[in-house]
């Protein structure tokens, strides 16, 4: 190699020596901006949306305020999105920056439909929840069933709820045993008890023969055992007069027993 060939080598390597420092010192400088941008940019507003009826804004703040910390362009969305779902009323949730210091949060909240055991609620698409603190919510079916089965009991108990609806009577409890043995309570305080099979067929047989019976009668039923193949067995409350049930059974004597019920109306 020549000496104009090594100068050039030397002069080509020098070259390339000063851009990759030069480099480095703009990245660096770079790195160092974007650091102070960000530090510049503090989260100033949480702000939160939706039909707050259970969950309290200051709840979701409350679990928010370690993610909002950081800087606007720092703060981790996916973290924010996934501490608000864990909320038991949380039923979906969506998370967005506004420019230059908020945070959008929208949140729909879980609607109890039922309640499910003791604690649990459940929804009316069968997701089941455990809040913290429970609320006095009125007016909700309790019902019970096999682990991992609450859909299909729901199902059920929507189906028992219309039924006795229709003459006009109130569901207030629905039990699954494990072994699928139904047994419901109305407002009323009657218990009527379905056994293992042909349940409904056996509640529509039921709510049927009411139709000859004095709304005193009815209401005088403590306990219905419908688990018998052609009839049920009825435990009276304390003080109700014995019915004449071989008057309703005669076909020549149904006109004398319907009107026997009406005048115990």
């Amino acid at each position: 190699m020549n000496t104009i060939g090594i100068k050039s080598w030397l002069a080509g390597l020098f070259l390339i020596s000063i851009v990759g420092i030069t480099g480095y010192e703009l990245t660096k400088e770079r790195l160092k901006s974007l650091s102070i941008k960000s530090a510049s940019f503090p989260i100033k507003y949480v702000r939160t949306e939706g039909e707050f009826q259970y969950l309290s804004k200051d709840e979701v703040k409350g679990i928010l305020q370690p993610l909002v910390m950081a800087s606007f362009f720092d703060a981790d969305m996916q973290a924010i999105h996934t501490a608000v779902s864990t909320l038991p009323w949380v039923d979906a949730v969506t998370v967005k920056r506004v420019w230059p210091d908020a945070i959008d949060i929208k949140v729909h909240e879980k609607q109890p439909f039922a309640r499910w055991g003791k604690e649990a609620l459940i929804t009316e698409s069968g997701v089941i929840f455990s809040p913290k603190t429970n609320l006095p919510i009125q007016n909700l079916i309790i019902m019970t069933g096999p682990e991992l089965e609450q859909v299909k009991v729901l199902e059920i108990m929507k189906g028992i709820k219309t039924a006795l609806a229709d003459q006009s009577m109130e569901l207030a409890e629905f039990h699954v045993s494990d072994r699928w043995a139904w047994k419901i309570k109305l407002v009323t305080g009657m218990e009527i008890l379905l056994g293992q099979d042909e349940q409904l067929k056996k509640l529509k047989r039921f709510l049927k023969t009411l139709t000859v019976l004095s709304q005193g009668q009815v209401d005088a039923m403590a306990v219905v055992d419908l688990r018998y193949p052609n009839g049920y067995a009825v435990t009276w409350r304390p003080g109700t007069i014995e019915i004449d049930w071989k008057a309703y059974a005669n076909p020549d004597n149904e006109q004398q027993a319907r009107d026997k019920a009406l005048l115990s109306r």
